[in-house]
């Protein structure tokens, strides 16, 4: 069996990649791509915890949870797009900074 130290690490790993990159791109699509990035870290970890709880036990209620979050994150994710597509349509631009500024 995989020790909790790994499959932390790999959370932590998703979640870094995910602020990065929210903090450094201007483009719509890889916004929500790191949104994405957030939630699966998110998901890997309520994971994690409920397996390694209690030993040869792994908690259902923390799968359902997770079950349900992708899929309220999969709705979340397909409004988002729809936006994005909206935007590029109507001002033939995803940067974020440009859309501020049409805003007024």
């Amino acid at each position: 069996m995989t020790e909790l130290s790994n499959y932390l690490f790999l959370s932590v790993a998703l979640y870094v990649l995910g602020l990065y990159c929210l903090g450094t791109t201007r483009n719509m699509i890889r916004l929500i791509i790191g949104i994405e990035i957030l939630t699966t870290a998110a998901n890997l970890n309520f994971i994690v915890f409920s397996s390694y709880a209690r030993a040869g036990y792994v908690d259902p209620y923390a799968h359902s949870i997770v079950v349900m979050s992708i899929v309220i994150g999969a709705c979340v994710i397909a409004v988002a797009l729809t936006m994005a597509v909206h935007a590029y349509r109507h001002y033939q631009t995803l940067d974020i900074r440009e859309l501020r500024r049409l805003r007024w």
